[in-house]
């Protein structure tokens, strides 16, 4: 299962460079978790086989293409937003 980190950046007296890094750092992560859990989720949706399984699938399948679709549309590497290695139509 993945575990999900939690980092508080509450109290701090953020600039607009440090904004932007925390924007970044907040977006690699998530994607990183993203590609974990529709990893995980594709795994049990070929061992179970039930339509929710299949389904659920199918949900981040939409979330893994359309994140990659903007990137690529923004020139975003997918490594800076955490989804490389990660084929939305083959994984």
């Amino acid at each position: 299962m993945v575990k999900f980190r939690l980092q508080s950046i509450h109290n701090l007296h953020l600039n607009e460079a440090t904004c932007t890094t925390v924007y970044q750092t907040y977006l690699k992560d998530l994607g990183f978790l993203i590609k974990e859990m529709a990893l995980e989720v594709k795994k049990k949706a070929i061992e179970n086989g039930t339509d929710f399984s299949v389904g659920y699938m199918a949900g981040f399948h939409r979330i893994v293409y359309l994140t990659q679709q903007q990137a690529e549309a923004f020139g975003i590497p997918f490594e800076k937003i955490g989804l490389s290695g990660i084929d939305a139509d083959e994984d």
